[in-house]
């Protein structure tokens, strides 16, 4: 890993180095051909050299996992439940522009539309790495299409992501310190599964943390994939309990509502994503709950790395 880095860095000056000179001669031939290659070629190392400084940002401990990405609904009823909806649909969309792969370990719907919360496994080379800054709290404001007199409405979910461990991180749980419940599944599929207790849900109890799984038939796939979820958000603890001592933060998972959100997302009365951390913005909300998020991810990527943002033009 570390020699291919630095071998593209090699080949990131041989690159400019041959484009200027391509530039010098054709200035000293008059020829314009020549130059307008070499200032295309000038282009082509600035964005090879853009794609590189977000890697770097990619080097934590398990950047390259995938990632586990929950969801779920705050303070606002139906309204927080259609927007629990369009986060994971947000979050799918982003995954699919990168060629991710998108599985749903448990989801709960909501009582008249939406969903109270859902579990996604998104699979692909940095999934944690780019997804990790997204926990937080994420506020709607929208004209309701549940209010008959159409008044605005303010809506809160939360987002919770934490990596899948592979073989070469090993997690020791007690089972003694867990409670093991068996359900019947609900959601997608779930009319075919729902004649048995086969979905399962893990309390870890010294924690509190709650993991549960519904995507399989069988009550004892269910319960392996549980497992391998509370293992890796027992690791995603602590990770952040390491980074927090590192950097002398208080950092910790709030309540869903006013004062805790990472970024707001206005669709009336007029257009903006803002994200508060960073500062970053777009005035196409459409393109962003579509799935556009690079720019909002590689900002607080850079703040997260570096200590500061990097420089991000608004995102449209």
């Amino acid at each position: 890993m570390l020699e291919d880095q630095i071998n593209g860095i090699g080949k990131l000056e041989r690159d400019l180095d041959d484009a200027v000179t391509l530039i010098e001669l054709g200035e000293m031939e008059d020829d314009e051909t020549a130059i307008g290659e070499g200032e295309e070629a000038i282009r082509g190392v600035q964005a090879e050299a853009a794609r590189r400084q977000v890697e770097t940002l990619l080097s934590g401990e398990a950047d390259r996992n995938d990632a586990f990405l929950e969801v779920h609904s705050g303070a606002g009823g139906t309204e927080s439940q259609d927007w629990t909806n369009m986060l994971m649909r947000m979050y799918t969309r982003w995954a699919e522009r990168r060629k991710y792969k998108v599985e749903v370990m448990d989801m709960a719907d909501g009582e008249e539309a939406g969903i109270k919360g859902a579990t996604l496994q998104i699979k692909g080379h940095n999934a944690y790495g780019w997804l990790k800054t997204e926990s937080g709290v994420h506020r709607l404001v929208r004209i309701s299409p549940f209010d008959s007199n159409a008044r605005r409405h303010t809506s809160f979910a939360s987002v919770w992501v934490y990596p899948v461990i592979d073989d070469r991180i090993q997690i020791e749980v007690n089972e003694a310190d867990c409670r093991i419940d068996t359900f019947r599944s609900s959601g997608a599929g779930g009319q075919h599964v729902n004649t048995t207790d086969s979905a399962v849900r893990i309390t870890h109890i010294p924690t509190g943390i709650v993991v549960a799984c519904q995507q399989e038939r069988s009550q004892h796939k269910n319960r392996a994939k549980a497992w391998d979820m509370l293992r890796a958000r027992l690791y995603e603890r602590e990770l952040k309990i390491r980074e927090e001592k590192a950097n002398a933060e208080a950092a910790s998972k709030t309540e869903i509502g006013w004062g805790h959100q990472i970024r707001s997302y206005v669709l009336q009365p007029y257009q903006l994503v803002k994200d508060l951390r960073t500062g970053v913005t777009s005035t196409s909300p459409g393109d962003v709950l579509d799935g556009d998020l690079d720019p909002f991810m590689e900002s607080s990527l850079a703040q997260r790395v570096y200590g500061t943002t990097v420089e991000v033009e608004d995102v449209d």
